[in-house]
């Protein structure tokens, strides 16, 4: 039945629909849709990129590279510590040998404790230690109160006995006279004999008064003499010249020439002749005869242990000690040093001469002997170049105490590596630290 719509009070008839049929359904399913060129358009968009988009995407790069930046320096093999040393020349021969090893101390053939020679206070010291001084350089002052006024005395003496001589002396020149007119009164037989005899003596007392009072003048000369030299032995002066290594007394102590217990000092300072040094050396007997007169040595300081020093055997001395079966050797320096002190240890080395002579003079290289080391049978050093290891082969000539002498593959001034770890190879970099 038709349907009705209602409009109000009017009703308004609806015709139906027409329904489409299956074939139609089906065909509209099953048919794509047409393509249009509209749609194959690339739609683009106009608007530009925001600034803030672009330093988004700059600081990601930035940080995208510091990252990569920061896993390489994380990564890299990281520079090896090494201890390292400069290589040292010196001008040897490689057939020199020791024949002898021996110790000793480094004494002064020049020391002396400087003393007073009367006991007295002392007053005043004008040295130090390690002063250098000179000959005759003031060094203390003691007493000399006592000294000064037996001085005055002996000059008053002195004086006193001079003009004891002049009135003498004007006595004589009025005896001498008189008896000269006695002597010609008598020739005119004027006088009497009793009175040329009486003028010849009284000139002849004069005289003889005159010569006592001449030898009185000379005591009292020699006596202000005495006085004055023990006012200068109030001064206390430098035997020689040298530095003072100790120093004995104070201002106010007492001071003696000899012993005699107490609080009395025997010595003002002591002073070394640093020009008279030299080596002592007690050699056993049994090995004296490889020790020659002038032979070669080699010293070493305990304190300086990588300084050697070059000497000479200046004498034997021609005795033994029976007690230790020893023989005293001196060994004289070849150039002094200010770093060779008195009382030192020291280590020597006498070479065999012969030896020496008979092989050809080279150029030799010092190396500390944790420098070297074996690799396959063969002698090497890493030589350090531009701040990485060099793994190069040596010739060692000879090896004594912590030192390596090397004949070949060093030059001197190269940096080397001391006790190298088990990590360094070569090529590898390394961060030095000097010994």
């Amino acid at each position: 039945m038709p349907r009705e719509r209602s409009h109000g009070a009017r009703q308004i008839p609806l015709s139906p629909l027409p329904l489409p049929s299956v074939d139609t359904l089906f065909f509209a399913v099953m048919t794509p849709p047409t393509a249009r060129l509209d749609d194959l358009r690339i739609k683009r968009d106009d608007r530009p990129v925001p600034a803030t988009s672009r330093r988004l995407w700059l600081i990601l790069i930035l940080l995208l590279v510091g990252a990569g930046l920061a896993v390489w320096y994380g990564t890299r093999p990281k520079p090896v510590e090494v201890r390292t040393t400069s290589v040292r020349a010196i001008t040897g021969n490689p057939g020199e040998r020791t024949v002898l090893n021996a110790s000793g101390y480094v004494t002064a053939r020049r020391e002396a404790t400087v003393s007073s020679k009367a006991t007295g206070k002392v007053m005043e010291i004008l040295i130090e230690e390690g002063d250098t001084v000179k000959a005759d350089d003031i060094l203390a002052r003691i007493d000399d109160t006592n000294v000064q006024a037996n001085l005055r005395l002996a000059h008053a003496q002195l004086d006193a006995a001079k003009s004891a001589i002049a009135e003498t002396s004007v006595r004589l020149k009025e005896a001498e006279q008189d008896l000269a007119r006695q002597q010609a009164l008598l020739t005119r037989s004027v006088a009497a004999q009793a009175d040329f005899d009486h003028a010849t003596a009284a000139a002849g007392a004069l005289r003889a008064r005159l010569a006592q009072q001449q030898a009185g003048v000379t005591v009292a000369e020699r006596t202000v003499a005495i006085w004055q030299q023990q006012l200068d032995d109030t001064i206390i002066r430098a035997p020689f010249a040298g530095i003072v290594t100790s120093k004995n007394a104070q201002p106010g102590e007492m001071i003696s020439p000899m012993s005699s217990g107490g609080f009395t000092r025997t010595g003002i300072c002591t002073i070394v002749d640093m020009d008279s040094r030299e080596i002592e050396i007690d050699v056993n007997e049994s090995y004296i005869n490889r020790v020659t007169a002038g032979q070669e040595v080699v010293a070493t300081l305990d304190a300086y242990p990588d300084w050697k020093i070059p000497c000479k055997v200046i004498a034997i001395i021609p005795t033994a000690d029976r007690q230790k079966s020893t023989v005293r050797v001196r060994v004289g320096f070849d150039q002094l040093d200010p770093r060779i002190l008195p009382q030192m240890a020291v280590k020597v080395g006498f070479r065999d001469a012969g030896a020496a002579s008979a092989a050809p003079a080279t150029r030799l290289v010092l190396v500390p002997k944790g420098a070297v080391q074996s690799v396959d049978g063969r002698d090497v050093v890493y030589v350090i170049t531009g701040g990485r290891a060099e793994r190069r082969a040596v010739t060692v000539a000879g090896t004594q105490s912590d030192e390596s002498t090397v004949s070949a593959g060093l030059a001197a001034g190269e940096r080397i590596v001391v006790d190298a770890p088990a990590a360094l190879t070569d090529g590898a970099a390394v961060k030095e630290n000097p010994l």
